[in-house]
């Protein structure tokens, strides 16, 4: 390049790494061999030397729920900012795919990576003793975890949505938690029973159900609850997929909503102001997760960022937001 470009390999290596001073003349004589060269860096070789490749992974559990679409847009955005790259990476909540996702990330030489954990265990661990920079998003890897994290008050949430049913004068009250060995399927699931209980109800145990966040489950809780002598008037489904199975359920059981039986989604994305009738529904702040996520995790990285300058807490907890809509009312009769 530097001969065809009539200059010395260091004024080439300058323009390529935007590196001290360059003439004018010189700087186009090389823009234009790189040009007429197709040339482009090999980032494999600049990562090997500099011991960075400007790659990091993103992990998650489900790459076709739309919330993890979402975070992965915050995430992604707010890391070309800073000149990473995001490879992404699906483990259909199976943890020995996701141990086999993290050790390529790893090979591969990413400089860290944000993981939305599986169910059942998790790599951490492993990945500790390596030194590998991780940040947590959305789930924890156990009770009591410490690490970095960026996560959603999912306990104080699910209360706030508990009370808004108990508020319209529901009492029977179904839920249709996620896995509960997932710190995000047993926090909703805490908070319901909080509101009940400090409401003075009882949880009847045939209103509990236990999906596994997917839209089959959410369908197969609701025919099961619709099933029942007495069913529930009002039902929290836990996750956006499984109130798409509820909705299903609901429909093939001729039970209108919220007539019959109010719903209250835990997820809120464009298509729950369009369902008819419109979803009553817990925002979370997917897109922040991401971008939070990432800067934690570039303060783990370089310890000279400015991230890490103003990011001084291990963990971060974010807030979600109760949008009431038109899919819960008060039960029949009042």
């Amino acid at each position: 390049m530097g001969r065809l470009a009539g200059v010395s390999v260091a004024t080439v290596s300058a323009v390529l790494n935007k590196k001290g001073t360059v003439g004018a003349e010189s700087r186009r004589r090389v823009e234009e061999a790189i040009g007429r060269l197709d040339y482009r860096p090999d980032a494999l070789a600049r990562g090997l030397k500099t011991g960075r490749s400007h790659v990091v992974g993103l992990v998650v559990p489900d790459v076709t729920n739309p919330f993890f679409t979402e975070a992965m847009g915050g995430l992604e955005a707010t890391a070309r900012s800073r000149g990473y790259s995001v490879i992404l990476s699906n483990s259909n909540e199976n943890p020995e795919q996701e141990l086999q996702n993290l050790n390529l990330l790893h090979s591969r030489r990413v400089d860290g990576v944000v993981l939305a954990c599986s169910s059942g265990h998790t790599a951490y661990e492993r990945l500790a003793t390596r030194r590998f920079p991780i940040v947590f998003m959305d789930r924890l890897p156990f009770a009591g975890f410490s690490g970095r994290a960026v996560i959603v008050d999912n306990s104080g949430a699910a209360y706030a949505a508990t009370n808004h049913l108990i508020g319209l004068g529901h009492s029977r009250i179904g839920i249709i938690a996620g896995l509960l060995d997932l710190s995000v399927g047993a926090e909703r699931l805490a908070g319901f029973r909080k509101a009940m209980q400090e409401a003075g109800l009882s949880i009847r145990e045939s209103y509990v159900q236990v999906g596994d966040f997917h839209p089959e489950s959410g369908y197969q809780c609701g025919k099961r609850l619709m099933a029942l002598p007495e069913p529930p008037t009002a039902i929290f489904a836990c996750n956006n997929s499984m109130t798409l199975g509820l909705m299903r359920a609901l429909t093939e059981c001729g039970v209108p909503c919220p007539g019959q039986v109010s719903v209250l989604a835990f997820d809120d994305f464009p298509w729950a102001a369009h369902f008819r009738p419109q979803m009553t529904a817990v925002a979370q702040p997917v897109l922040e997760l991401g971008r939070q996520a990432m800067r934690m995790l570039l303060a783990a990285m370089d310890p000279d960022s400015q991230e890490a300058a103003e990011i001084k807490d291990p963990q971060l907890i974010l807030r979600a937001e109760l949008r009431v809509r038109q899919s819960t009312a008060p039960p029949p009769g009042c």
